[in-house]
């Protein structure tokens, strides 16, 4: 029993780090081939959008990483 206690507590601890270490994704400008609308996503809106800035670290893409 104590030996497989032993392999579960690296174990444990990873998963409960790894949150800790997470960023969140960032933000790019993207705009529309068809209107060039500009959009600020952290994905992709599909393939009639092409990324033009980036990356940013708020929603509105105004302060760069």
């Amino acid at each position: 029993m104590r030996m497989r206690s032993s392999r579960l507590l690296p174990l444990a601890l990873a998963v409960i780090a790894a949150p800790l270490c997470a960023a969140p994704a960032p933000y790019y400008l993207w705009m529309s081939q068809l209107d060039g609308t500009r959009v600020c996503s952290q994905i992709s809106l599909g393939p009639g959008w092409e990324r033009v800035g980036g990356p940013f670290q708020d929603s509105r893409c105004r302060k760069p990483l």
